[in-house]
């Protein structure tokens, strides 16, 4: 039997080839198929990067419409809730409405138990507002609470209101708040609407006042009437920043009513 040492397939031999191997047009035909191999493979990547990023363009438009849609969708939701309260309320108080609570001015005043705020929530047997200010719990954007509007801002300083009772209805001007039975067709009389942020009541008015609803569903106002059906209806369908136009089936002001108007 021959020694390894005369083996003529040892390892110099193998050493040899190999070294031999990698100058070898075979090698190189190999190694530049590889190379192409690998540029084709990040052109592919590339690719389909690209197509990622434009079906992603094409879908957040899609997207966005279909948050804001939910979002208007819950803010006529908690509106539907408070006309709800509405009813049940003038229902248990003989067809008393509660107050509007302030004006043309930011909320400030937030302790009288008439004001809508304090007034409805017991009818679901939900929390008064000032209890809840007193108790450090006031109602902020972000919360799940039928007190705020998914799409509402928050404010900068003071009490947050992202809807507010119609300005005309139970003023404190009148010595007594309105009656259910005495305001007209309850269908076509507005009993809240997205609010601004720092006020409980709104109105259409014009110089764009603070106290206009505001049309935050893609240019859109949630209004809920007193007997408790809810619609979106365009800002400048319904006078914001212009002023009420006085419609037929969207009615603000009150038949003698002692307020003259902001």
């Amino acid at each position: 039997m021959q020694g390894q040492g005369n083996d003529p397939h040892g390892a110099p031999f193998q050493q040899l080839v190999l070294s031999s191997f990698w100058l070898t047009p075979l090698f190189l035909c190999i190694y530049n198929a590889a190379v192409r191999c690998r540029a084709f493979t990040l052109i592919e990547l590339l690719t389909v990067i690209g197509i990622i990023a434009a079906l992603v363009a094409l879908l957040l438009p899609a997207l966005n419409r279909a948050w804001a849609a939910s979002n208007q969708l819950s803010c006529a939701s908690n509106l539907h809730q408070w006309g709800i309260a509405v009813n049940e309320y003038a229902l248990e108080w003989h067809q008393w409405l509660p107050r509007r609570g302030q004006g043309q001015q930011p909320t400030t005043v937030i302790n009288r138990p008439e004001d809508w705020f304090n007034a409805l929530p017991a009818t679901l047997h939900e929390t008064q507002y000032m209890d809840l200010v007193s108790a450090g719990q006031i109602p902020r954007v972000g919360d799940r609470s039928m007190w705020i509007c998914p799409s509402a801002p928050d404010v900068q300083s003071g009490y947050l209101f992202a809807y507010g009772m119609n300005m005309w209805l139970s003023t404190w001007v009148a010595p007594l708040p309105d009656r259910m039975d005495r305001v007209g067709p309850t269908s076509t009389m507005v009993f809240m609407a997205d609010a601004p942020g720092g006020y409980c009541s709104v109105l259409p008015y014009a110089n764009n006042a603070g106290f206009n609803p505001a049309p935050r569903h893609s240019g859109r106002v949630n209004i809920a009437f007193l007997d408790g059906h809810v619609v979106a209806m365009l800002g400048s369908e319904i006078g914001c920043g212009t002023g009420d136009p006085q419609l037929l089936d969207v009615r603000w002001i009150v038949p003698n009513s002692p307020w003259t108007g902001p």
